[in-house]
């Protein structure tokens, strides 16, 4: 039986490589979807990001306590799914977290869903969805394929966040490394996302948003999830936790799935089942 077709686009935005691989015969066509991913993608970037002057989250930084701000859906469903990890990790993971830095205590906010908005409840609402937006981007980058009558497709935001979907033909599905791309530890995946937080290229950057100092237990920390927003998100918050928070926070989540690595030292928490190897 002859390989899938799989062609293979590269795009620049939220400060890092992205790309979209797609398993279809025609290639003009395959590409015509990956545009049309790519465009969304510029969009969420002048609404998500910080160092945007006209974007919503920088409108969001300039409110007063008691001040509401009026959202547009994507940054309402982003910022949902910050809240939700939020309390999934207790804490370990917050789009907050870098706002300690230049205030004593981390700003409080709240969703006034009736409304669209989001309202100031203390502090200054300084957000860095640095660990949550490319994870969010590729889960619309998603929708739009399979709008596009795309679903076999991997997308990969940096190397360090991967969204796949349906297996290419004839495949078990994509071969995905843990680690990077050549890395020996591969398993298959399909319809799931994986990311990876770690102190290999950037050193000790992150932050324990509930002290607000420099914190990792750990060389390198996978999620597996349903979504890229919430895999992103979660290995973040697995540099934080201890090994027995993160036993808990999966007991109440049956379908994530989380690898753990101390140098050549690999262990996997988590009741879902394991992809199978590649």
């Amino acid at each position: 039986m002859s390989e899938p077709v799989i062609h293979t686009f590269n795009h620049t935005a939220m400060a890092t490589q992205f790309q979209v691989r797609i398993a279809v015969e025609e290639k003009s066509y395959a590409g015509q979807a990956a545009q049309a991913a790519f465009a969304l993608t510029d969009n969420l970037e002048s609404r998500l990001s910080r160092f945007r002057a006209n974007s919503e989250i920088s409108q969001i930084a300039q409110l007063a306590v008691g001040e509401k701000l009026r959202l547009t859906e994507p940054v309402l469903a982003c910022l949902r799914h910050a809240q939700k990890m939020e309390f999934a990790t207790r804490g370990a993971f917050s789009v907050t977290a870098a706002a300690l830095k230049t205030q004593p205590t981390k700003p409080l906010w709240s969703l006034v869903e009736n409304e669209f908005s989001i309202r100031c409840d203390s502090g200054r609402l300084e957000f860095d969805l640095g660990a949550i937006g490319k994870g969010f981007a590729l889960d619309r980058m998603a929708e739009v394929l399979r709008e596009w009558s795309c679903p076999a497709f991997l997308l990969i935001a940096g190397g360090s966040s991967i969204l796949a979907g349906d297996a290419p033909t004839a495949t078990a599905g994509w071969s995905c490394g843990l680690g990077d791309d050549n890395s020996a530890r591969r398993h298959w995946l399909k319809n799931i996302s994986l990311s990876g937080s770690g102190l290999a290229v950037k050193g000790n950057h992150i932050f324990d948003p509930r002290t607000g100092l420099p914190s990792s237990c750990r060389h390198r920390a996978w999620a597996l999830t349903e979504f890229a927003a919430e895999s992103d998100a979660l290995s973040t918050a697995c540099m934080i936790l201890k090994e027995p928070e993160i036993a808990e926070i999966l007991q109440r989540n049956a379908d994530w799935l989380v690898f753990l690595q101390e140098k050549e030292n690999w262990r996997h928490l988590g009741k879902r089942q394991m992809p199978p190897a590649a």
